[in-house]
């Protein structure tokens, strides 16, 4: 069954289609204005707010940014801001140049948003970010990277491990890149035409089967399991520490991207990476995970592996797809009915699923009934949701303020930030504990 392309447009690269929208003149014949606001866990300065390191229990505004920014993206510890002229905009956590800045920058200036160098001669339309690496998308639809990972997350070719200023991934020249999403290790790259490229850590099938084994392939240690005594168990913990350590040494990377082969005839109209997991909607509204899969957060039985990417049972046509750390997110329609709704299903020690039930397959979360979910995304252990209406709603965990509520308390279900409340909201994102929310003036 096949979705209305109505439906795709709608959801579709919502970071491209929030730039494009600020980028066209207003009635007045000027760009409109915007301001970014943030709240959750600011230890590392991602909040960009005049108290840093504060953590912030509600949104607060981002000074010392463009008027005109286009859209955001959140990273793990770190955020980024694209405005409407094409710049790009950085400030949090920098120990791996993520933000563009020489490493040795002082601590104290992380949380004061810069400008990121050496994008000036390209023209940005999106970017997207991990814990260790921020991406940029120009007008051309190429794609530029920049920080250092060791698990290969960086795309620009074998044992490459930091960049300390955007460089160009040729290994996608030819491909007009729409949307990238990382995990904590890969990362997934979707091109106009609907391919998927994958690269960086692929152990548990997480970049599904790729067009080149370009991957280091390793035998993990083997532990005695029948020694009783204290003195041989020791042994053992220390046979599993040398086990790690091993496999950090070889672990098997994709150093460049590679189109997913195993989608079949399908295209791609969206994709997400969760911490070690990865999902890809279909053109046909389908959606395919793999991954790890010690939450359920693949969609099926917590004891199936998912070694190759496989289809999720959600009865609905999925509109679009978030991953968290071990929890997913979609926005699916019935084939019934106009109505929209968000399913969510995997890890839920902090109520991140916002629903009781089964939690290793897909299940609807009640308590947006009645509204109209636009998009959705996926933390660290809490969830986003914006609805048609411009309202935010959030729910899981609440330390550190991670969902603006005023308070540290976990919500169960999803509750409405009121302080955004009558606001035009025009972009909702998730960070591991951190949020960024852009609302139009």
């Amino acid at each position: 069954m096949r979705c209305a392309s109505a439906h795709l447009r709608r959801y579709h690269f919502s970071a491209s289609s929030h730039s494009d929208r600020l980028r066209s003149l207003d009635g007045g014949g000027a760009r409109r204005a915007a301001s970014v606001w943030s709240f959750g866990d600011n230890s590392s300065g991602a909040l960009g707010i005049e108290a840093p390191l504060a953590d912030a229990y509600e949104p607060t505004r981002v000074p010392s940014l463009p008027s005109d920014v286009a859209s955001v993206a959140a990273g793990h510890y770190h955020s980024l801001a694209v405005t409407a002229r094409g710049d790009l905009w950085a400030w949090g956590r920098n120990d791996e140049g993520q933000l563009g800045r020489h490493v040795a920058a002082h601590r104290a200036t992380w949380s004061q948003p810069e400008k990121v160098a050496g994008l000036d001669h390209v023209g940005v339309k999106a970017a997207f970010a991990s814990g260790v690496v921020s991406a940029a998308i120009d007008d051309e639809g190429s794609l530029w990277v920049w920080g250092r990972s060791k698990r290969g997350q960086l795309g620009l070719g074998n044992g490459v491990m930091e960049a300390t200023k955007p460089s160009k991934v040729e290994a996608l020249a030819g491909h007009q890149i729409v949307k990238v999403s990382f995990g904590w290790g890969h990362a997934l790259a979707l091109t106009k035409s609907g391919k998927v490229f994958g690269w960086g850590y692929a152990k548990d099938g997480r970049l599904g089967q790729m067009g080149q084994k370009l991957y280091v392939a390793h035998e993990p240690l083997k532990l005695d399991k029948s020694s009783e005594s204290s003195t041989l168990m020791l042994d053992a913990v220390e046979k599993l520490v040398a086990e790690k350590i091993e496999e950090e040494k070889s672990m098997p990377i994709i150093w460049e991207p590679c189109e997913i082969l195993d989608m079949g005839d399908s295209s791609a109209s969206d994709v997400a990476c969760g911490l070690d997991h990865s999902l890809v909607l279909c053109g046909n509204c389908s959606i395919l995970s793999g991954g790890d899969n010690t939450y359920g957060q693949l969609g099926r039985n917590t004891g199936e592996e998912g070694s190759v990417l496989l289809p999720v049972d959600t009865n609905t046509l999925s509109l679009s797809v978030s991953a968290g750390l071990g929890h997913s997110l979609a926005i699916c329609q019935t084939s019934s009915e106009a109505c929209t709704s968000v399913l969510s299903w995997g890890w839920n020690r902090s109520h991140q699923l916002g629903r009781r039930g089964r939690e290793d397959a897909p299940g609807t979360v009640k308590a947006l009934d009645g509204e109209t979910p636009t998009s959705v995304s996926a933390g660290r252990v809490h969830s986003l949701a914006l609805s048609s209406k411009k309202e935010l709603w959030v729910w899981g965990s609440g330390r550190n303020g991670r969902l603006g509520l005023g308070s540290s308390s976990d919500e169960t279900e999803p509750a409405m930030v009121e302080s955004l409340a009558g606001l035009d909201i025009l972009q909702a994102v998730a960070g591991f504990d951190h949020n960024l929310v852009l609302v139009s003036e």
